[in-house]
């Protein structure tokens, strides 16, 4: 026997074997391998079907993210803004109390320096009259210290009384 060339009987048992085996597998084997195939096939499908949805969710939240990063600029942006803003404001408004204040401290100053001149004025022109009367009763004193320079003194201080018109 000789493989190359088999015998009929050996080619009739191949033939009743192949046939079992693919009967069995065609019955049993096949639909499970097929089924198991197609199950493979729709989880495939699926899965690329979720990764295009998955990809288009990606795209709309990248376009979403970007619109809110410019968003989040444009509101950081007006913040920064307002905050110079603000603080420009609030420094003149500063800067004018200030420049009030001071101008008030001025007037002030001015105010208490015209009260203490007139007060100084006042004392000296006090002191001057004292020492004005002081000095005119010391020489009064000197002058009429005798009894003849006292009544010509008087003389003449009637005189002039005389001599100037009364006003009524």
């Amino acid at each position: 026997m000789s493989l190359v060339t088999p015998d009929l009987g050996l080619l009739f048992w191949m033939v009743v074997i192949f046939g079992t085996v693919f009967f069995l597998l065609a019955k049993f084997g096949f639909p499970i391998i097929t089924d198991s195939l197609d199950k493979r096939n729709a989880k495939i499908s699926k899965s690329l079907k979720d990764a295009d949805e998955i990809a288009v969710l990606m795209s709309d939240w990248k376009v979403e993210h970007a619109r809110l990063m410019e968003e989040a600029r444009r509101e950081h942006s007006a913040i920064l803004r307002s905050a110079t803003e603000t603080k420009s404001r609030i420094m003149d408004e500063a800067r004018a109390k200030a420049r009030l204040e001071t101008e008030k401290m001025v007037a002030d100053a001015k105010r208490q320096i015209a009260a203490e001149k007139e007060s100084a004025l006042r004392d000296v022109r006090k002191e001057i009259a004292l020492l004005s009367v002081e000095v005119a009763e010391k020489i009064l004193r000197s002058e009429l210290s005798d009894e003849s320079s006292q009544r010509s003194f008087i003389d003449s201080l009637v005189d002039e009384a005389h001599q100037t018109p009364l006003h009524s």
